[in-house]
């Protein structure tokens, strides 16, 4: 990590002399009439990288993954703001209002830009195998497993599990091997197995063995060889700002907020789906109605696909999606059950022999999906959220699945930006209950930005 970093400082020192010459050359149009600016622009990448040092931009926990760095890269650009409005005041200096808009606002918009092509790069290479830190695991097998497959699966996260020290290896017989890295029996040997294996990052899951006090000698032993220490509170797909640590009686508690379903940013989220919605329905209409059209054409049935699904609170409506199988698909879907490709309750099938030629280029660009635009107007569902199921998976659906239905189902959601119709029905089901746990205006925009990744890729679309 220490190459990307040297890389991101580059970076944001190239974004800084960008702004800083545009806006001089914005603001002045030559070398020659405001010297004092051009040196301005000239120390503004040194300014710039310092900002983000103090904002904690370089911070190696939080570059490459999350929003943490973006959120950070933001905060440098108002506190340099703010700083250079300050000190202009306090000296009484006639400092150029007109640079400092064009130069600031720009640097952090490029710097922006820059850190998310630099980011993409680093998970790239992660899905190679490389740029990763070295992990060893502790807990017991079952979680340490699950862990593992969850990093492996996530490759951006930049963690890979060399070996696992695991609590209950000895007492149950367990393998001395598990999915690919070695396991060690008992606790007591974890600063030797990181050692062994050069390990970056010490990941302690829940585990009744260890202690406050194991956990605290851990940490004194791992703070000779300046590995990194991670403990994973017994939280399932809990979101960051849900929880809070506050000390109670000299203990550090973990305070988990419950999720909201009603109150102000409920209403906030309505009406920006419906104002979203109507725009996305005005803008595409010539697209809807080149859509229309060539459906007709290629069967002469009809363009558009009616069907019954379940939304809030198991209510059901009418989907609109443009028709992309044979009139007769439902009646043949019977016969195709047994090529299932699908693993749970859903049915999937990578070569539906049922989709027609223009319904297999709508599904690879998920136009099919854009009627939906009128379901989320007319308020059956939200531009993000689950996955809207079909009457007959609801019903199959146990109590801890059912937890979908407290929110409106979505246009797109976590599934759609984590591999589609790749995704096992598990996958699926974790990934719509992490959504309704932790959504927010903010991760609706964040999906929202990634969809249109995803849909360009066109990866697990069938």
């Amino acid at each position: 990590m220490g190459g990307y970093r040297r890389q991101t400082v580059a970076a944001d020192g190239i974004c800084a002399l960008a702004a800083g010459l545009l806006a001089f050359e914005i603001r002045f149009n030559s070398p020659h009439g405001a010297p004092f600016y051009l040196l301005l622009s000239l120390t503004l990448p040194v300014l710039w990288v310092g900002t983000l040092g103090l904002a904690g931009g370089y911070d190696i926990r939080f570059i490459g993954v999350g929003s943490d760095e973006f959120r950070r890269v933001l905060n440098a650009g108002i506190f340099l703001t703010g700083a250079v409005a300050f000190t202009a005041y306090a000296l009484h200096s006639e400092l150029a209002r007109g640079y400092v808009v064009a130069a600031l606002p720009t640097v952090t918009v490029l710097d922006l830009l820059a850190r998310f092509t630099i980011r993409k790069r680093l998970h790239k290479l992660r899905r190679l195998g490389s740029c990763m830190r070295k992990v060893v695991v502790v807990g017991h097998a079952d979680v340490v497993s699950d862990l593992a497959a969850m990093l492996r699966r996530e490759s951006y996260h930049g963690l890979s599990v060399v070996a696992a020290c695991v609590a209950d290896s000895a007492r149950r017989g367990g393998p001395e091997v598990l999915d690919g890295f070695p396991v060690i029996a008992g606790l007591g040997r974890v600063a030797d197995v990181v050692q062994r294996y050069d390990a970056d990052t010490v990941a302690v899951l829940a585990c009744p063995e260890m202690s406050g006090v194991a956990l605290r000698e851990l940490a004194w032993e791992l703070e000779k060889t300046g590995t990194d220490l991670c403990v994973a509170p017994a939280l399932l797909d809990v979101a960051g700002p849900r929880t809070t640590i506050r000390p109670v009686a000299g203990l550090p508690l973990l305070h988990v907020d419950h999720p909201e379903f009603t109150g102000t940013k409920q209403v906030i989220k309505d009406a920006f789906d419906k104002v979203l919605g109507l725009s996305a329905l005005a803008l595409l209409l010539p697209v809807f109605i080149a859509v229309a059209l060539a459906i007709r054409f290629s069967d002469s049935g009809p363009a558009f696909f009616r069907q019954t699904r379940v939304g809030k609170d198991g209510r059901g409506f009418t989907v609109y999606k443009f028709r992309t199988m044979v009139m007769d698909a439902e009646d043949r879907k019977a016969q195709l059950t047994v090529s299932n490709d699908s693993d749970g309750v859903l049915f999937k099938m990578r070569k539906d022999p049922r989709i027609t030629a223009v319904g297999g280029w709508l599904r690879r660009w998920s136009l099919d999906e854009l009627p939906q635009l009128i379901n989320v107007v007319r308020g059956d569902m939200s531009l993000v959220g689950p996955r809207p199921a079909l009457p007959d998976e609801a019903a199959r659906y146990g109590d801890y699945v059912r937890r979908r239905l407290v929110v409106k189902p979505g246009l797109t959601g976590l599934w759609q930006v984590n591999g589609r119709s790749d995704l096992s029905w598990e996958e699926s089901v974790r990934l719509d209950l992490r959504y309704v746990e932790n959504w927010s205006l903010v991760l609706d925009l964040q999906i929202l930005w990634k969809t249109a990744s995803a849909v360009m890729t066109g990866s697990g679309a069938y």
